[in-house]
């Protein structure tokens, strides 16, 4: 199970902190994922981190703005996301999958709204 927040409203060049709390399961072999869905528009990847490593992977619009880490203590998720803009506004989802699979555990989302 996985319990997103953290979402709010902010205005531009702002930042926000989304937490993601996973619980049911040993994710040690799982990576763990960010994606966001603006209205009218697909879902999209945002970012991506390995449990047990800590590689990260981003989308090229959030690089150098937005930076993805893991409390493998807390079994959290985090998306720090700084100098937001506007076109970040959208429904946060946080994902899970196994290395070798597709991303099949998801979030409530939360959302963010980003003002000019």
């Amino acid at each position: 199970q996985l319990q997103a927040c953290g979402g709010g409203l902010v205005q531009a060049g702002g930042s926000l902190r989304l937490s993601c709390a996973a619980s049911g399961r040993t994710f040690s072999n799982y990576v763990m994922g960010w994606f966001r869905q603006a209205p009218g528009k697909e879902r999209e990847f945002v970012a991506s981190i390995t449990w047990r490593s800590g590689y990260t992977n981003y989308a090229d619009s959030v690089k150098g703005r937005f930076t993805i880490s893991r409390d493998t203590a807390k079994n959290t998720v985090y998306l720090q996301m700084n100098s937001l803009k506007p076109e970040d506004t959208a429904v946060y989802y946080c994902a899970a999958k196994h290395f070798a699979g597709n991303y099949d555990s998801w979030g409530q989302g939360t959302q963010v709204t980003v003002s000019s």
